[in-house]
């Protein structure tokens, strides 16, 4: 192990005092050297230092408790923007955000069945379009990509709904648009998403999200740290069986994979075969009309047939988490993606099954709620990833 050098431990503190005054709409110098445990001085001085880059300004004088009343530090929200993408639907979805998640501007260009190159030009349109709208210093590009993605690298390893194998994602960014780049998984975004922006963001280091959309995925964040495994896929859960017997394949190969019964499309196309034999369903009694909508309008308005499907993907879903919480014994377990749609009925039935399916003890202090970014999560977490590096808040 290196020893610590004097800029080690300068990086060190600053990082420290950042983070403190990330954390806190308003804050003083003395309360700053409090939290971190730094002396006044050692505080007083990054302050001026990050005062100077821009990112911090005096913001108003504080109550005081005995002695002079204290100057109030504040982010400077808009000092710095990022890009951010979101590629998990079958639309790609780009926005300028700022260092407290606000987005500025959103780009949506629908998919229509393009993959492979063509996926990729759409993927330059949308930022050659926020490029030019930028008009702050720009920390970099944080991309959100389905799939098997090797974030270290920055590498899509696998991505079948856009025909990506392999593709050096970070490299082709930058070696365009000369800025960093962070690319990782969808469900790894959504998750630090939640954590710095979100659901997350109420004090617990440790959460799991679990992101339920065309397929399912999870994102692990530990000790508040980005947990991707030794290959970086760490999270892939919508592969785990749970049906033994006679269970659908799924397009990994495998048969009865959780994504077979408990995703948006299994939903969908377990409407879709199902209406037929329930002829009173308020459902468009022609499949090729059933979709997403149709079946919330349809549980909203309590029909059984509607219910039971929906209802049953809980079962499994709950059978999933009672599995993680009882390896990791993690507390906090968010839900976000399309099947949220279904609201509390959905998320009682899924605690219900993790009730049945998992020793008590460990659920006893679990929190399972829907998260609170909502489609915004994913472009919120790829830039976080670029917002909790503090080392690039210093290059402009």
């Amino acid at each position: 192990m290196e020893k610590a050098t004097r800029q080690h431990t300068k990086d060190h503190n600053r990082a420290l005092v950042l983070k403190t005054i990330f954390a806190n709409n308003q804050i003083s110098r003395a309360e700053i050297a409090r939290i971190t445990k730094l002396t006044r001085t050692t505080v007083s001085n990054i302050v001026a230092d990050i005062i100077a880059e821009g990112l911090v300004h005096e913001a108003g004088i504080g109550t005081s408790y005995g002695g002079k009343n204290p100057i109030l530090l504040s982010l400077v929200e808009d000092s710095r923007w990022m890009i951010g993408l979101d590629l998990s639907h079958n639309q790609f979805r780009g926005a300028i955000v700022n260092l407290r998640g606000a987005m500025r501007d959103v780009i949506t260009i629908p998919m229509d069945g393009h993959d492979g190159e063509d996926a990729l030009k759409l993927l330059y349109q949308i930022v050659d379009q926020l490029v030019n709208k930028v008009n702050h210093p720009l920390l970099g590009i944080g991309v959100g990509a389905p799939g098997l993605v090797n974030t270290q690298e920055g590498i899509i390893i696998n991505a079948v709904n856009l025909d990506w194998k392999n593709l050096p994602l970070t490299q082709l960014l930058q070696d365009r648009y000369h800025i960093p780049v962070s690319v990782l998984n969808d469900s790894q975004a959504a998750a630090i998403g939640e954590k710095t922006f979100g659901a997350g963001y109420s004090g617990e280091e440790s959460m799991v999200l679990i992101n339920v959309r065309h397929g399912i995925g999870a994102g692990i964040v530990i000790n508040g740290t980005l947990y991707q495994g030794d290959g970086g896929c760490a999270g892939e859960i919508g592969h785990i069986v749970v049906v033994q017997e006679g269970g659908e394949l799924c397009r990994c190969g495998n048969h009865g994979c959780l994504e077979t019964v408990a995703s948006a499309q299994a939903l969908i196309r377990k409407a879709r075969k199902g209406v037929k034999d329930f002829p009173d369903s308020i459902l468009p009694h022609d499949p090729a009309l059933i979709d997403l909508k149709e079946i919330e309008k349809a549980f909203a308005a309590n029909d059984p047939f509607v219910r039971d499907i929906v209802l049953d993907t809980s079962k499994y879903i709950g059978m999933v988490i009672s599995d993680i919480v009882s390896v990791l014994n993690i507390q906090k377990i968010i839900l976000v993606g399309d099947m949220t749609c279904f609201g509390e009925p959905w998320l009682n039935a899924i605690h219900e099954s993790m009730l049945t399916h998992s020793l008590q003890k460990p659920l006893l202090n679990t929190k399972v709620e829907i998260g609170k970014t909502g489609e915004n999560s994913i472009i919120l977490g790829a830039t976080a990833m670029l917002v909790n590096n503090y080392s690039l808040l210093f290059s402009h």
